[in-house]
Protein backbone atom coordinates (compact mmCIF):
# COMPACT_ATOMS: atom_id res chain seq x y z
CA UNK A 1 0.00 0.00 0.00
CA UNK A 2 1.47 3.28 -1.15
CA UNK A 3 1.22 6.41 1.67
CA UNK A 4 -1.19 7.90 -0.27
CA UNK A 5 -3.85 5.32 -0.09
CA UNK A 6 -3.21 4.83 3.34
CA UNK A 7 -3.76 7.94 4.26
CA UNK A 8 -7.10 8.25 2.84
CA UNK A 9 -7.74 5.10 4.80
CA UNK A 10 -6.73 6.89 8.27
CA UNK A 11 -8.54 10.17 7.06
CA UNK A 12 -12.12 8.26 6.31
CA UNK A 13 -11.65 6.10 9.49
CA UNK A 14 -11.15 9.32 11.32
CA UNK A 15 -14.17 11.12 9.96
CA UNK A 16 -16.80 9.79 12.87
CA UNK A 17 -14.06 10.52 15.54
CA UNK A 18 -13.35 14.18 14.45
CA UNK A 19 -17.16 14.64 14.32
CA UNK A 20 -17.58 13.45 17.89
CA UNK A 21 -14.33 15.70 18.96
CA UNK A 22 -15.64 18.26 17.03
CA UNK A 23 -19.46 18.23 19.23
CA UNK A 24 -16.95 16.97 22.50
CA UNK A 25 -14.91 20.52 21.95
CA UNK A 26 -18.24 22.48 21.79
CA UNK A 27 -19.16 20.97 25.73
CA UNK A 28 -15.85 22.81 27.09
CA UNK A 29 -15.97 25.72 28.86
CA UNK A 30 -11.90 25.55 30.00
CA UNK A 31 -8.72 23.25 29.72
CA UNK A 32 -9.69 22.96 25.63
CA UNK A 33 -5.97 21.88 24.99
CA UNK A 34 -5.64 19.86 27.87
CA UNK A 35 -8.60 17.83 26.87
CA UNK A 36 -7.95 18.01 23.24
CA UNK A 37 -4.97 15.87 23.75
CA UNK A 38 -6.74 13.16 25.85
CA UNK A 39 -9.31 13.17 23.64
CA UNK A 40 -7.18 12.82 19.96
CA UNK A 41 -5.23 10.58 22.25
CA UNK A 42 -7.91 7.99 22.80
CA UNK A 43 -9.10 8.10 19.80
CA UNK A 44 -5.89 7.41 17.61
CA UNK A 45 -4.77 4.81 20.27
CA UNK A 46 -8.55 3.29 19.33
CA UNK A 47 -8.25 3.88 15.89
CA UNK A 48 -4.81 2.04 15.47
CA UNK A 49 -5.50 -0.93 17.99
CA UNK A 50 -8.63 -1.64 15.76
CA UNK A 51 -6.86 -2.43 12.86
CA UNK A 52 -4.48 -4.17 14.36
CA UNK A 53 -6.83 -6.17 16.16
CA UNK A 54 -8.59 -6.70 12.85
CA UNK A 55 -5.81 -8.24 10.68
CA UNK A 56 -4.81 -10.52 13.49
CA UNK A 57 -8.53 -11.78 13.48
CA UNK A 58 -7.84 -12.39 9.77
CA UNK A 59 -10.36 -13.52 7.68
CA UNK A 60 -11.59 -16.27 9.85
CA UNK A 61 -14.03 -13.97 11.90
CA UNK A 62 -14.71 -11.57 8.95
CA UNK A 63 -18.05 -12.07 8.63
CA UNK A 64 -18.75 -11.65 12.22
CA UNK A 65 -17.02 -8.69 12.92
CA UNK A 66 -18.63 -7.38 9.26
CA UNK A 67 -22.27 -8.49 10.58
CA UNK A 68 -21.90 -6.96 13.81
CA UNK A 69 -19.37 -3.69 13.59
CA UNK A 70 -22.46 -1.58 12.70
CA UNK A 71 -24.74 -2.54 15.44
CA UNK A 72 -21.97 -1.85 18.16
CA UNK A 73 -21.05 1.05 16.86
CA UNK A 74 -24.99 2.35 16.78
CA UNK A 75 -26.04 1.57 20.01
CA UNK A 76 -23.05 3.31 21.49
CA UNK A 77 -23.15 6.60 19.50
CA UNK A 78 -27.20 6.30 19.76
CA UNK A 79 -27.25 5.78 23.89
CA UNK A 80 -24.53 8.69 23.85
CA UNK A 81 -26.26 10.87 21.49
CA UNK A 82 -29.65 10.27 23.82
CA UNK A 83 -27.69 11.29 27.19
CA UNK A 84 -26.13 14.61 25.48
CA UNK A 85 -29.99 15.46 24.22
CA UNK A 86 -31.50 14.76 27.62
CA UNK A 87 -28.69 16.94 29.46
CA UNK A 88 -29.34 19.97 27.01
CA UNK A 89 -32.85 19.96 28.52
CA UNK A 90 -31.49 19.51 31.74
CA UNK A 91 -28.82 22.18 32.29
CA UNK A 92 -28.15 21.25 35.84
CA UNK A 93 -26.58 17.51 34.50
CA UNK A 94 -24.68 19.55 31.87
CA UNK A 95 -20.99 19.81 33.41
CA UNK A 96 -20.59 16.01 32.21
CA UNK A 97 -20.28 16.77 28.83
CA UNK A 98 -16.89 18.12 29.18
CA UNK A 99 -15.68 14.74 30.96
CA UNK A 100 -12.84 12.85 29.72
CA UNK A 101 -12.37 10.31 31.95
CA UNK A 102 -11.96 6.69 30.89
CA UNK A 103 -15.96 5.97 31.29
CA UNK A 104 -16.56 8.47 28.96
CA UNK A 105 -13.84 7.99 26.80
CA UNK A 106 -13.85 4.55 26.00
CA UNK A 107 -17.58 3.69 24.45
CA UNK A 108 -16.34 6.74 22.13
CA UNK A 109 -13.52 5.64 21.39
CA UNK A 110 -14.80 1.98 20.90
CA UNK A 111 -18.02 2.97 19.12
CA UNK A 112 -16.12 5.64 16.54
CA UNK A 113 -13.13 2.97 15.64
CA UNK A 114 -15.51 -0.07 15.06
CA UNK A 115 -15.06 0.19 11.21
CA UNK A 116 -11.63 0.08 11.66
CA UNK A 117 -11.97 -3.62 12.63
CA UNK A 118 -12.82 -4.25 9.69
CA UNK A 119 -10.48 -2.46 7.45
CA UNK A 120 -7.92 -4.60 9.78
CA UNK A 121 -9.35 -7.73 8.54
CA UNK A 122 -8.92 -6.12 4.86
CA UNK A 123 -5.58 -5.04 5.74
CA UNK A 124 -4.66 -9.16 6.27
CA UNK A 125 -6.17 -9.98 2.47
CA UNK A 126 -3.60 -7.47 1.11
CA UNK A 127 -0.38 -8.43 2.98
CA UNK A 128 -0.58 -4.80 3.85
CA UNK A 129 2.91 -3.39 6.62
CA UNK A 130 0.14 -2.96 9.18
CA UNK A 131 2.68 -1.40 11.45
CA UNK A 132 2.83 0.99 8.92
CA UNK A 133 -0.91 1.49 7.87
CA UNK A 134 -1.86 1.54 12.22
CA UNK A 135 1.23 4.30 12.43
CA UNK A 136 -0.40 6.67 9.47
CA UNK A 137 -4.34 5.94 10.87
CA UNK A 138 -3.27 6.83 14.53
CA UNK A 139 -1.34 9.86 13.79
CA UNK A 140 -4.14 11.23 11.25
CA UNK A 141 -6.51 10.51 13.55
CA UNK A 142 -4.53 12.08 16.63
CA UNK A 143 -4.16 15.62 14.57
CA UNK A 144 -7.79 15.49 12.90
CA UNK A 145 -9.47 15.05 16.52
CA UNK A 146 -7.08 17.52 18.16
CA UNK A 147 -8.20 20.76 15.91
CA UNK A 148 -11.48 18.84 15.90
CA UNK A 149 -12.06 19.55 19.88
CA UNK A 150 -10.79 22.91 19.10
CA UNK A 151 -13.04 24.00 16.53
CA UNK A 152 -15.67 22.60 18.75
CA UNK A 153 -14.77 24.41 21.72
CA UNK A 154 -15.01 28.04 19.56
CA UNK A 155 -18.03 27.02 17.70
CA UNK A 156 -19.20 26.13 21.55
CA UNK A 157 -18.71 29.62 22.62
CA UNK A 158 -21.28 30.69 19.97
CA UNK A 159 -23.66 28.11 20.58
CA UNK A 160 -23.24 27.41 24.06
CA UNK A 161 -26.74 26.81 25.18
CA UNK A 162 -27.49 24.40 21.94
CA UNK A 163 -24.41 22.41 21.89
CA UNK A 164 -25.34 19.39 23.82
CA UNK A 165 -28.46 19.14 21.52
CA UNK A 166 -26.56 19.35 18.80
CA UNK A 167 -23.47 17.22 19.70
CA UNK A 168 -26.32 14.34 20.83
CA UNK A 169 -28.10 14.97 17.65
CA UNK A 170 -24.77 14.68 15.53
CA UNK A 171 -24.14 11.30 17.64
CA UNK A 172 -27.07 9.58 16.76
CA UNK A 173 -26.75 10.45 12.97
CA UNK A 174 -23.26 9.27 12.67
CA UNK A 175 -24.73 5.92 14.75
CA UNK A 176 -27.59 5.83 11.72
CA UNK A 177 -24.55 6.57 8.91
CA UNK A 178 -22.28 3.59 10.02
CA UNK A 179 -25.77 1.49 10.71
CA UNK A 180 -27.21 2.23 7.22
CA UNK A 181 -23.71 2.24 5.18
Amino acid sequence: MVFLDVLLIGVGLAMDAFAVSVCKGMTMPRQAVRKALIVAGYFAVFQALMPLLGFILGSGFSPLVSSLNRWIAFILLALIGVLMIRESFHPEEAGANDDVSFKVMLPLAVATSIDALATGVSFAFMNANVWYAVSIIGLVTFLLCFAGVLLGRVAGEKLQKRARLLGGIVLILIGLKILLE
